[in-house]
């Protein structure tokens, strides 16, 4: 199961994908937020983009970043050490 991807803590999940328990989570990541809808109050389409998008070292790979960078949405995902040592060298 990939995590439910929700807009604020303690709110209601925004999306949420079921697999199997081996699957990594970073092959979701671009499922999860395209499922995500957010219904207007009034009528019009739900919107289907976040603001911002908060993840884990899990998420701090080259794909996931240039998806979110593609479709406009600020990030915050800590970089792993080795990825920030490799690039310092």
């Amino acid at each position: 199961m990939t995590g439910p991807c929700s807009d604020r803590p303690g709110c209601r999940p925004l999306s949420l994908v079921v697999t199997p328990g081996q699957r990594a989570d970073c092959t979701q990541f671009e499922p999860v937020l395209e499922e995500i809808r957010v219904p207007h109050i009034g009528p019009g389409r739900p919107r289907t983009k976040p603001d911002s998008s908060a993840a884990d070292k899990a998420y701090s790979n080259g794909p996931c970043r240039q998806h979110l960078r593609r479709r406009g949405i600020r990030h915050t995902i800590p970089e792993k050490t080795d990825s920030q040592a490799t690039r310092l060298r």
